[in-house]
This record gives C-alpha cells, sequence and structure tokens, in this order.
C-alpha cells in the first residue's frame, strides 16, 4: 500500500514548526527519522493531513552533557548515540540501542521519535522509564517538563498534546554504586521483543535501590521498585544472591505481566521469560554497582 495524500512543510525553527502544527488543527504529524511513523503511513494505520518535518530546526540535533544528565535533541539519530563518546555516561543506552531493529533502522531512527511513538515493546521507552528521564515538550504555550513514568499512556498513546512537540529527552548520569542491566528475548534479532527486562541497581549505606521496567509484557513499559525482593535475597544468599533473587522476583513479574497471549507467546510463557531476564539482569546490575561502587552514597 501506499500513504494516503498529505501536505508537507520543513520549517527552519522551532517556532514555525509549532505554528505549523497548531494549524492542522490535530491533523498533523512531526517526522524527522521516520522508521516508525513511514510504515504506519504505508498501511494506512494513520492519515495525517500534513506531515512536518523537523530535521531542518535548528538545535534539535545537539547532544550534550548538562550538569548531571545527557541531553539529547529531537533529530538525533540513535546510530549516532550508539557511537558517541557521551552516551556512556548512561550505560542502559550503550546496553539498549544495538538491539533496536537494525542498524540501518537506527542511522535514520531518533531516540526522541522512539520515545514518541510509544512501542510497548520499543527498547527506549522503557530505559526511559527505568532512569525517570525528563522529556521536554514544546508547544504554543511554551515549554513543559514530563517525567517518562508520567508520560506513557497506553500502546502508542502519551502526555504528548496535538500540539506538541517532544524536543529533547534528559537521562541522568550515572554515579558511584550504580550498576544496571538489560535483555531481551525476541524470535530474531530485530523483531520485536516477546519480553524484555532493564535493571538499575543503586547502593546505599542502608540498603540497595533497585528499579525493574519490563517491556513487551503491557501496553507500556511497568516499572516496579524492586528494593525490598533485592535486600531479601542478599540478607539470604550474602554478596552472592543468584537463585534467591529470581525466587524473590516471583511475584512481581507474574503482576507485571498482563498482555493476552498471541501467535507468538502465551501469557504464561511471556511470564517466564521475564522472571528468568529479571532474575538474571537484577543480579548482574548489582554486581556491577558493587564492581564500580568507589564512594557508596548515603
Amino acid at each position: 500500500m501506499k500513504a494516503a495524500p498529505f501536505a508537507y512543510v520543513r520549517p527552519s525553527s522551532l517556532s514555525d514548526a509549532i505554528a505549523e502544527l497548531a494549524n492542522t488543527d490535530g491533523g498533523g504529524k512531526v517526522i524527522a527519522g521516520g522508521q516508525s511513523l513511514a510504515p504506519v503511513l504505508a498501511m494506512r494505520l494513520a492519515r495525517p493531513d500534513t506531515l512536518i518535518d523537523i530535521n531542518s530546526v535548528e538545535g534539535l540535533d545537539a547532544m550534550a552533557v548538562s550538569g548531571d544528565h545527557v541531553e539529547i535533541g529531537a533529530t538525533v539519530r540513535q546510530r549516532r548515540v550508539e557511537r558517541d563518546a557521551l552516551s556512556g555516561a548512561v550505560p542502559l543506552l550503550r546496553m539498549a540501542l544495538p538491539w533496536i531493529g537494525h542498524r540501518e533502522l537506527r542511522s535514520r531512527g531518533t531516540v526522541c521519535g522512539s520515545l514518541a511513538h510509544a512501542d510497548p515493546a520499543a527498547e527506549l521507552p522503557a530505559v526511559a522509564c527505568c532512569l525517570d528521564a525528563e522529556f521536554t515538550l514544546s508547544g504554543p504555550n511554551g515549554d513543559r517538563r514530563v517525567r517518562a513514568r508520567e508520560f506513557f499512556a497506553g500502546a502508542m498513546t502519551t502526555a504528548l498534546r496535538p500540539d506538541e512537540i517532544l524536543t529533547s529527552v534528559r537521562l541522568p548520569v550515572a554515579g558511584a554504586g550504580e550498576g544496571f542491566g538489560f535483555a531481551e528475548i525476541a524470535r530474531r534479532h530485530g523483531d520485536f521483543a516477546l519480553a524484555g527486562i532493564v535493571a538499575k541497581v543503586r547502593l546505599r549505606a542502608s540498603r540497595p535501590e533497585a528499579t525493574l521496567t519490563a517491556f513487551g509484557v503491557s501496553d507500556r513499559p511497568v516499572t516496579r521498585d524492586v528494593s525490598e525482593q533485592l535486600s531479601t535475597a542478599l540478607a539470604a544468599r550474602g554478596d552472592a544472591p543468584g537463585d534467591a533473587v529470581r525466587e524473590q522476583l516471583t511475584a512481581v513479574t507474574e503482576e507485571m505481566v498482563d498482555t493476552d497471549g498471541d501467535a507468538h507467546a502465551s501469557k504464561n510463557y511471556r511470564r517466564r521469560l521475564l522472571l528468568t531476564l529479571a532474575g538474571r539482569e537484577l543480579s548482574k546490575a548489582y554486581e556491577r554497582a558493587l564492581k564500580g561502587a568507589g564512594e557508596v552514597g548515603t
């Protein structure tokens, strides 16, 4: 199939892009890399009146460390982030990016585009939620900031208003005493994940803080605080919790999977996958936090 007819504009400033989008009265779509939007247009699952191409908007291609965050603009390609030394400050980006589609897709697809598309099986929304990243949404009334865990409302549904553009995302820089894990299972590399997990552990004087975010198992990324479960496993098995972590996560991972089964995997199979991945990656995140602890925060 081919896309339905649409108008096309390529503004050179953010104010012009916002004005063009507002003029469509809800009938416009923003495009940067197009790796999510173009297939949807081709299948006529979306029929926007106007495409607003933001690739010429000055400043949206910036990527920089700002204080204790890495800020990534709306037109920054995934492949650039994957190869840029700055992304080393956010280890989860380095872990997740090679799993997104294929290299050719990442060469065009943008980080913010994947976040705005909000596919439930996508890696970057889960990374953003695990780190509780901050999104900048720009519209006719100025900018507003939204936390990642409040941004995703459902499958391909977000807090982004019809007249707003996701102009940047700010991800926290990893600190001493933090460790991370990432894994997913798909039928083939580049396919949508049947189940995936993102893990973060931060060592504290009292007890470690631990967060898990699952993707591919619900209509949005599912984030849970599992500090208590990790602490219980450590109390049982010391600094090498092993299977104790998996035992503690059984109830949590079962609750995180609420999608119905499909032709690729049943709900119970996804639960088993998620439990295995969660136990393994949370243990790895804890071990990495210990290895790179330096001064452990209080």
